[in-house]
């Protein structure tokens, strides 16, 4: 699918909120149905998912309570049961430079968050299940 770029917002989330949330309820109050994102900054706890693709769901496989970087975080933003979805990657660092990486999950505490969220146009992409991998995939 071709698309063209829309609408772009920059600024902050703020601290003390849940990173993912945030994501989600910005792209709602905007009502971008289709997009991309990028976060840097830090969180005070963080918590990332792990895709088990053998028993087909996503489990908790990093739960790190101590300060970290937000050294990237990737997005999309599409539908998912009709209801605009934010799908995001995230790779924290701490103090040791220790990389931790995997699906931001909900619990991923805020600390400082600049965000670069660019919205898309041209076509809708809707996530359905994908029997092959038990995934909610873009409709393709």
């Amino acid at each position: 699918m071709e698309v063209k770029r829309g609408r772009a917002f920059i600024g902050r989330f703020e601290a003390e909120t849940d990173l993912l949330e945030e994501l989600n309820r910005f792209c709602r109050l905007e009502n971008i149905r289709l997009g991309t994102a990028q976060v840097i900054g830090a969180v005070t706890r963080g918590r990332l998912g792990y895709y088990d693709q053998v028993n087909q769901k996503y489990i908790y496989c990093v739960e790190l309570e101590k300060k970290l970087e937000i050294a990237s975080c990737l997005a999309n933003v599409s539908l998912k049961d009709g209801e605009i979805f934010v799908h995001a990657h995230v790779t924290f660092a701490d103090l040791q430079g220790h990389c931790y990486a995997g699906h931001l999950m909900p619990g991923s505490v805020i600390f400082a968050a600049e965000y670069f969220i660019e919205e898309l146009t041209g076509g809708i992409l809707q996530r359905e299940i994908d029997p092959r991998t038990g995934l909610m995939l873009w409709k393709g």
